[in-house]
């Protein structure tokens, strides 16, 4: 009696081992998948996080870099009015036309409608490459061009239309610039910002909407407006 007690107990025991060692084996293989499973998953989030990092890098370039610049020109939608205002500077008017600093492409495109053959320069890629879209779509695609372009390197002298998005730290530069470039026959229209020594010959709405016209030829240099021609004496 006592001999099969022991054998059973000793039997009950190999068992009882059998199944912690199952166990034990069980649960260091579900630790291993759950571990497999986090580094799998740390891995995605990892690449995850470095690939929306890369994309915002590359949106985002364009649009800080010009901050960055030693003259910030920052892209800043141009209004309803400010666009028929500008179309009101250019009635009558012929000729090739130049948007510089073009952002979305507003001014070149509804300059094309009126008949120009209207080019825009712009630094920001995303913005050219979306003015050439919204140019396809409206259906003038074949009378405007976009070029990324730094303005201060773009030579101006073949155009007869000049606009202009500035700002304040721009304008005497860029109005020096022009002077050089331009032939007499151009008009330069300034918007937002007027140019600091040119006397502008037409003028039209307020605030932010204010655009003002220079035609070059009453306008070449500070210097010359303050000249006065006097007779000649005689000998």
């Amino acid at each position: 009696m006592w001999r099969r007690q022991r054998t059973f107990l000793e039997a009950f025991g190999v068992m009882a081992k059998a199944l912690a060692n199952g166990s034990q084996a069980a649960g260091t293989q579900e630790d291993c998948e759950g571990g497999s499973r986090r580094r799998s998953w740390g891995l995605l989030v990892t690449a995850g996080v470095g690939g929306t990092l890369v994309a915002l890098y590359a949106v985002a370039t364009p649009f800080v870099a010009p901050a960055l610049r030693k003259v910030c020109l920052p892209f800043v939608p141009a209004t309803s009015a400010q666009i028929q205002n500008v179309l009101k500077m250019l009635e009558n008017r012929s000729g090739s036309l130049v948007d510089i600093g073009s952002g979305d492409g507003r001014i070149v495109i509804a300059a094309a409608k009126r008949g120009f053959k209207a080019v825009g320069y712009e630094l920001n890629p995303w913005l050219v490459w979306y003015s050439r879209y919204r140019a396809w779509r409206d259906g003038v695609h074949q009378n405007t061009r976009f070029y990324i372009s730094d303005l201060w390197k773009v030579s101006f002298s073949h155009y007869t239309n000049v606009v202009v998005f500035g700002v304040p730290q721009m304008m005497p530069q860029l109005e020096k610039k022009l002077e050089e470039e331009l032939e007499c026959n151009a008009r330069i229209i300034a918007c937002r910002f007027p140019f600091p020594c040119w006397i502008p010959d037409h003028t039209t709405g307020e605030g932010i909407d204010t655009v003002w016209a220079y035609d070059l030829k009453h306008s070449r240099g500070c210097e010359t407006k303050s000249l006065e021609i006097t007779p000649e004496a005689e000998s």
